[in-house]
């Protein structure tokens, strides 16, 4: 599944409030229009943080360049390689609930682009049959889901420049935890966007730590 969906309908019904992932599939309109339209950006200050503005504050963290995101205890960490580039298409925590992953994009400086990429999101996970649900959160709009067995929580946050995604995936039965150890990974990531200029939505780019590059490559030629 993509990360970026189809257009947003600019039609819809009723739509539903509550979060809760067992809940029947909803409209986002009304969540939508329960948004600030002069507030696009999250007025959150204590994470995600900015690289420039932040301060060292002894937490583990994982360099992928991009993102330094957070691994809790007993957590661990997996890469997902693109078999055609043989580059890096994601970078997973995964922890008792479920696994994680942090992605950071280009943004407009007035924010606003997870509200939009969050529409089409919805949408996409409509069209895959999942059930899915619009809640809101500490950063503002939220996306719950279910496919199958599987539960999904989406959260987003803008910054000027630069939006971070975050979302899990586990059991049903760890949904009422996992959205609280997503929210707790999503604040505490490190975002740094870099100086160059670059189109909107455009992922920003995932290198890995020297040891674990090796440590694949090794594993690569071993077959």
């Amino acid at each position: 599944m993509g990360i970026f969906g189809r257009k947003r309908r600019t039609e819809g019904g009723s739509a539903g409030r509550h979060a809760a992932p067992e809940a029947e599939d909803t409209i986002e309109d009304e969540a939508y229009e329960d948004e600030d339209e002069g507030a696009e950006l999250s007025d959150v200050t204590d994470g995600p943080y900015d690289v420039a503005d932040f301060e060292d504050d002894g937490v583990p963290r994982i360099d992928l360049g991009s993102v330094k995101v957070p691994v809790p205890d007993g957590s661990q960490v997996q890469v997902e390689m693109d078999p055609e580039t043989q580059g890096v298409r994601a970078v997973h925590v995964v922890t008792e609930q479920g696994q994680i992953t942090v992605s950071a994009y280009a943004a407009p400086r007035s924010g606003g682009l997870w509200r939009e990429v969050s529409a089409e999101l919805a949408d996409q996970l409509r069209a895959d049959g999942a059930k899915v649900t619009l809640g809101r959160g500490k950063w503002g709009l939220e996306i719950s889901a279910i496919i199958g067995d599987v539960a999904l929580r989406f959260v987003g946050v803008d910054r000027p420049r630069w939006m971070l995604r975050g979302v899990i995936a586990g059991p049903q039965s760890e949904a009422a935890g996992a959205v609280e150890v997503l929210r707790e990974i999503v604040r505490r990531t490190i975002v740094d966007r870099g100086d160059a200029p670059m189109p909107v939505r455009t992922p920003l780019t995932i290198t890995l730590p020297d040891a674990v590059a090796e440590h694949i490559a090794a594993q690569q030629q071993q077959g």
